[in-house]
């Protein structure tokens, strides 16, 4: 019991010591905080929101609607003998492929809210389901960062070949706590049975499609300004951090570990800034000299895998709304980095042709020139987006409110 207390006690003296820490630092670095700050404001604005928003509202209204269902039972012999998820998991990993992190995380807790998951295949999928979106890759790193478009054929294939991978190993997790009853209402698998389900759900919501369609927009910018206060914390921590010395050290100690693989030692400390926030460690990875393309592929690899601790604190936030443990998702997202870096070294070796910065065989013919003609146009785009949904959120929020208030 003394043990306990004082393992507790510890606890709450690191964590105490650690916000004077960052308090005093703000307090030292004030111009640099607001730098950092602003950075991390115009990612989530100029691309965070403006990407995951669209993705967030058509997957409440798929639900809402029904389509969950309908799609569990057309899946369900899919991804119950691959996965050990029910079918409507196959939802959860296609939105959360297209729309990025956290999606996954955030569908895969719905999920297990409506009970059409047990705890076990909520954690099962929340691990496997989050990753980078494609315009993400192929846009902000490949084109973006590295100015280079076929390193996003790399990229990609590594990202997400090495997601279905955890997904795989995560079959054999939690089997011991796993009942044989599973929670998914699926019994037969055939297209009259997922349009019954489909009809049933929807008139079971009950909701109009102006409710949805507002409900949907609301939850939505809600759990995006979660995201956006985070991202934006995170920059600062990270910014901060490397002020104090704390990253150099640390990346100290990434080097000499990256000397005994065959990586250059230059590249820890933008690898450990790549942990705190993706964005900034990908930016900083594809910005360092004197190191070659396939090193930096490599660590980008993982690092994109990895999701970030700005990303992983999202989910955190996210989870804590159920039952699902946060353990199992950092798991997998080390085992998602090993393989991500492990299959991008492949790729890049039998795929990528360095002189003459194109992907063998065309894998999809004009990726390179489409990927870069769309991440300009929603580079012009993106602001007026996250504006237009702010100013929509107010409107329904403040609706609401005098709602409320005549009640």
């Amino acid at each position: 019991m003394k043990e306990v207390r004082a393992t507790s006690l510890l606890k709450t003296v690191i964590l105490a010591s650690s916000a004077l820490i960052l308090a005093f630092s703000l307090m030292l670095f004030p111009k640099e905080a607001l730098e950092a700050s602003t950075r991390g404001l115009e990612m989530w604005w100029n691309v965070v929101f403006p990407s995951l928003l669209p993705f967030f509202i058509v997957s409440e209204l798929l639900i809402g609607f029904g389509v969950v269902s309908f799609l569990g039972v057309l899946l369900e012999p899919l991804m119950r003998p691959l996965f050990r998820v029910p079918g409507i998991g196959g939802f959860v990993w296609a939105m959360g492929l297209a729309s990025g992190n956290p999606a996954g995380a955030k569908l895969a807790v719905q999920m297990r809210k409506q009970n059409r998951v047990t705890r076990v295949e909520g954690e099962r999928l929340a691990a496997f389901t989050n990753s980078s979106n494609p315009l993400f890759i192929f846009g902000a790193i490949a084109v973006g960062f590295f100015h280079n478009p076929a390193l996003g054929m790399v990229l990609a294939l590594a990202h997400y070949l090495g997601n279905i991978l955890v997904g795989i190993v995560l079959r054999y997790y939690g089997r011991d706590e796993m009942n044989h009853k599973s929670n998914s209402r699926i019994s037969k698998t055939s297209i009259q049975n997922a349009l019954h389900l489909l009809h049933q759900e929807r008139v079971s919501d009950g909701r109009s499609i102006g409710k949805l369609l507002g409900d949907a927009v609301q939850s939505s910018i809600q759990t995006l300004l979660l995201i956006g206060g985070f991202i934006i914390l995170f920059s600062v921590l990270n910014a901060l951090l490397s002020l104090i010395g704390i990253i150099a050290i640390i990346a100290s100690v990434f080097g000499i570990l990256f000397t005994l693989v065959g990586l250059p030692s230059n590249l820890a400390e933008p690898f450990i800034a790549g942990l705190f926030e993706i964005t900034i460690g990908a930016q900083a990875i594809s910005h360092t000299t004197d190191t070659s393309l396939f090193a930096q592929v490599i660590i980008v690899s993982f690092v994109l895998a990895f999701g970030g601790f700005s990303i992983q604190a999202q989910v955190a936030s996210i989870l804590a709304e159920s039952d699902i443990r946060f353990k199992p998702f950092f798991f997998a997202r080390l085992l998602h980095g090993i393989f991500a870096a492990i299959l991008s070294g492949i790729f890049y070796r039998v795929f990528y042709k360095p002189e003459s910065k194109e992907t063998m065989g065309n894998l999809i013919p004009n990726i390179d020139s489409s990927i870069a003609y769309y991440w300009n146009v929603f580079q012009q785009t993106a602001p007026y987006i996250t504006l237009s949904a702010l100013l929509l959120y107010i409107a329904l929020a403040t609706n609401m409110y005098k709602r409320t208030t005549l009640r």
